[in-house]
């Protein structure tokens, strides 16, 4: 199985599933020429290309969209984020795909509007990958500019290859995974779901 292959040897099965999704692959190609700060490919796009490689479906069956998260603390403003999703319209209209451009550095501003829990201000775009509701789903890709990969995979990669869906309770309420879990059940139900952890009793 991927999941025990030594380290180095996963980062090389994971380009190689993720090669196998095209759309993927261009996706990361043309993110380049927008040259953004902090930027990675992340989150169900990437981990389900790998749940469809395993499972032996289409590379690119069930993805809804593409996540390209980036960060930039300079500029905060919505105009900002704004310009740089229209010049990624422009790149990537083409495609058959949705991609997703999110400012990193803006989270916090709208999280609690839309998930009832207050967020602190993400440092970074790594940090922003930390707090999903997911720890399998911690992983980002990019293109450096000599073409190289670049992987970020905090939790390491033996539950995306083995199809384990693991809490990460930082931030995301338990509602949030719940309902994120269920619908990747019903695209993947090969996927083993692990519980939400329950408070420790006598906790406050």
């Amino acid at each position: 199985m991927l999941g025990r292959l030594p380290l180095d040897d996963q980062l090389r099965a994971l380009r190689a599933v993720l090669a196998r999704n095209e759309l993927l692959v261009e996706v990361l190609t043309r993110a380049t020429r927008l040259d953004l700060p902090g930027w990675y490919l992340t989150a169900g796009c990437v981990v389900q290309t790998v749940w469809n490689v395993v499972t032996g479906r289409p590379p690119a069956e069930g993805i809804k969209d593409y996540d390209l998260f980036y960060f930039d603390g300079t500029d905060l403003g919505w105009d900002a984020e704004n310009d740089v999703i229209q010049a990624g319209a422009r790149v990537f209209g083409d495609l058959p795909v949705v991609v997703e451009i999110r400012n990193e550095a803006l989270v916090h501003l709208w999280y609690f509007d839309r998930f009832g829990v207050p967020c602190a201000p993400h440092t970074s775009t790594e940090a922003a990958i930390d707090s999903f509701a997911a720890t399998t789903c911690c992983l980002g890709v990019r293109l450096d500019g000599d073409g190289r990969w670049r992987v970020y995979a905090p939790h390491g990669l033996a539950d995306v290859f083995n199809l384990v869906v693991r809490p990460n309770p930082v931030l995301a309420p338990r509602d949030v995974y719940e309902a994120k879990t269920r619908r990747w059940r019903e695209q993947w139900p090969e996927l083993t779901v692990l519980p939400w952890p329950e408070p420790a009793v006598g906790a406050r």
